[in-house]
């Protein structure tokens, strides 16, 4: 399942993929949040999500991927890059980053990219 086909599903239809993936709790959900909820449940059924942003690296050295449909500002579906995935890739500011994402583990607030493709 991807972000970018989430985003442009209407609210009915992210409330019928919740249904279809048993999700609780959905109701008066905003889509942004909606859609983050869906992917967490998407996750730990099978394990596999896939997305892209922009990389945006902060001072302490770590970045995360912004999305076009926040024009790239901070939002609740940014992705985590850490700084040796940074490094090791030698990413910079501006690059189009895509990748398989996990879900957030317990005491995190962000999904983390786990792989990069592009």
């Amino acid at each position: 399942m991807d972000v970018t086909a989430l985003s442009k599903l209407t609210i009915a239809e992210l409330q019928k993929v919740a249904n279809d993936l048993k999700l609780e709790g959905t109701d008066g959900l905003r889509k942004q949040e909606l859609i983050a909820k869906i992917l967490e449940g998407q996750a730990k059924q099978n394990g596999s999500i896939y997305d892209e942003g922009v990389l945006e690296i902060l001072p302490d050295g770590f970045g995360f991927l912004r999305s076009a449909s926040y024009n790239y500002l901070p939002g609740p579906d940014d992705i985590y890059v850490s700084p040796s995935q940074i490094k090791k890739f030698s990413l910079r500011k501006g690059d189009m980053v895509s990748g398989n994402v996990r879900a957030p583990k317990e005491g995190e607030r962000f999904f983390a990219l786990l792989q990069v493709k592009t």
